[in-house]
């Protein structure tokens, strides 16, 4: 959340022209509604059990460059889905320019839920050591997206090349 998935999605799409999907809003245009109500109506068990479907749907797709919400790998059987099929890039960032990214917006339901330092620092001890399983793990910072783009996509041609294992982009 907020480490800029959407954004620098976008602009390693057009590095690679390929198509660029959001998940988040598969699962919205699938659901009929917004996330924000999916969670208030459903609650979030129930949004990951669709947004495990959408994502198994987008990965058999052609090749594209699919951003999956925050707590999407945190998901066994979507880790394992996007492992197979796909190369996942972590874009890493640390809590302050999470925070600043996220208060742009108001529509994060998890961070409606206690203060946002609080729950993003919460998330990220339990989300980063999973996150670490990713193939690739690239540094986020307050450069321009085209600048991460452009990085994830070095590290990507590098992995492809042989590279097999999370090495650090910074």
């Amino acid at each position: 959340m907020g480490a800029g998935k959407t954004c620098i999605g976008r602009e390693l799409a057009k590095l690679y022209e390929l198509p660029f999907v959001d998940a988040d809003d598969e699962i919205e245009a699938a659901a009929g509604c917004a996330i924000e109500d999916i969670f208030a109506v459903y609650g979030e068990a129930e949004f990951r059990s669709g947004e495990r479907r959408v994502i198994a749907r987008l990965l058999d797709r052609p090749t594209q460059v699919l951003a999956t919400g925050g707590g999407a790998f945190m998901d066994s059987d979507t880790r394992a889905a996007i492992r197979d099929k796909a190369v996942s890039v972590w874009l890493r960032a640390d809590v302050d320019l999470l925070l600043d990214r996220v208060g742009r917006r108001d529509n994060r339901p998890l961070l409606k839920q206690d203060d946002p330092r609080r729950v993003l620092e919460r998330l990220m001890a339990e989300r980063y050591p999973v996150y670490a399983q990713a193939d690739l793990v690239v540094d986020t910072t307050e450069e321009k997206p085209r600048a991460t783009a452009t990085r994830v996509a070095a590290a990507i041609g590098a992995f492809l090349a042989g590279e097999r294992t999370a090495q650090p982009a910074t």
